[in-house]
């Protein structure tokens, strides 16, 4: 046994001097303490990158172009009233949504020292009717003002007679000529609004192709296959269309997910500034740890800003926005979508680091000292000799 020991020992690597051979000096000290704290340093930095997730990308083309594409908005405008606002998508299709109401939410900027009110605008955001007078016939049917269809023959409402002249694409001049309109008071409570801001917060759902969204003063409609914006007939001769941004996204959120527009304002310099920011979205698939998917986008944005001139009716077109004010959001998606998944990062891996950095640092420090011991040694010894003056 004892001679099969003494075989074992000869493949012993790691030959061991006697004590009584070890020199301790005050540089070894030095150079161990601050390999330690070195080692402690790298392996906390290795130990959360470990811990960390890593996300992996790929690319693929987009099979989903007939989905549609969900965009969250969140604007507030501090100089332009709810009630002059309107909200429209077009895309390149040719298919409209005009004056949207649905899943959009607006808050009523008062005055400083005036309480704010929400709304929602799955109902009829600009009826601002007074209480009709009791005394009024219930099945009276009074005139729209020539904008009569079939499904409309009679307009007993402010918001009637507006509707009815939007259904026909006409522009309603003149609000006081209307007797519903001077009954309810509704030029009175345009007036009042004049000064008010607006927040607008919610989603809208777009077909994902090339298209734009914009939010713009006026009443908006179609005449003669060309979208207009009315701003004569609530008689506001000013727009100022500074803005800020407090979020905007084509999908969801993730980890990681930035949103270049998030909290982002910009200032009118001149009276009836367009602003145009031209996006562009890339689909993305997240998905997590626990293999949940989440279907969102990326974008980057290019942002244009420049004075234009106004008239009683604004026309806009999907290639033509020449002289309308207010903020555009055109939107184009791309073919390639990008798939990013998180995955943990292997323990063999750190394991491996680990031991790098350990076995480094240690074979350094050690190189370190010798070079540090023999040049005091040898400094010594020549000062012995005197042949350092």
């Amino acid at each position: 046994m004892e001679l099969e020991f003494a075989r074992l020992r000869r493949f012993d690597a790691f030959s061991k001097p006697l004590e009584d051979f070890r020199v301790k000096t005050c540089g070894g000290a030095i150079v161990t303490a601050v390999s330690g704290v070195l080692m402690m340093f790298l392996f906390v930095s290795e130990l959360r990158y470990y811990l960390s997730k890593e996300i992996r990308s790929e690319l693929y083309v987009d099979p989903s172009r007939g989905q549609k594409l969900r965009i969250e908005v969140d604007l507030e405008f501090p100089h332009l009233p709810c009630m002059l606002l309107s909200v429209d998508v077009m895309d390149v299709s040719g298919e409209e949504q005009t004056d949207v109401l649905n899943n959009l939410e607006r808050t009523h900027l008062r005055p400083f020292n005036q309480k704010q009110e929400t709304f929602s605008t799955t109902a009829n955001v600009d009826n601002n009717e007074a209480e009709i007078i009791p005394t009024l016939d219930p099945n009276r049917c009074e005139s729209c003002y020539g904008a009569e269809t079939e499904e409309i023959q009679c307009c007993n409402t402010c918001q009637a007679v507006r509707e009815a002249y939007r259904q026909r694409r006409w522009a309603l001049r003149d609000l006081e000529t209307v007797a519903q309109c001077r009954r309810e008071g509704y030029v009175t409570t345009v007036n009042e609004q004049k000064s008010w801001g607006c927040r607008i917060t919610g989603h809208l759902l777009v077909n994902k192709i090339s298209g734009n969204f914009h939010f713009a003063p006026g009443r908006s409609h179609d005449r003669s296959h060309v979208h207009v914006h009315d701003v004569d007939t609530l008689g506001i001769t000013t727009l100022n269309t500074s803005h800020r941004i407090y979020h905007l996204s084509f999908g969801s959120s993730f980890p990681g997910a930035v949103f270049p527009l998030d909290n982002t304002s910009a200032v009118a310099e001149a009276d009836s500034m367009m602003f145009q920011y031209f996006i562009k979205v890339v689909p993305t698939v997240f998905v997590d740890l626990e293999g949940q998917v989440v279907h969102t986008s990326q974008f980057s944005v290019t942002r244009h800003s420049r004075s234009v001139s106004t008239s009683e009716v604004i026309p806009i077109t999907q290639h033509n926005r020449d002289g309308l004010p207010g903020v555009f959001v055109l939107y184009e998606p791309s073919a390639i979508v990008v798939r990013l998944t998180e995955t943990r990062r292997g323990f063999m891996h750190f394991l491996t680091s680990v031991c790098a950095i350990i076995g480094g640092v240690f074979t350094v420090a050690g190189l370190l000292d010798s070079c540090l011991y023999h040049s005091v040694r040898s400094l010594q010894h020549k000062l012995e000799l005197g042949k350092v003056s």
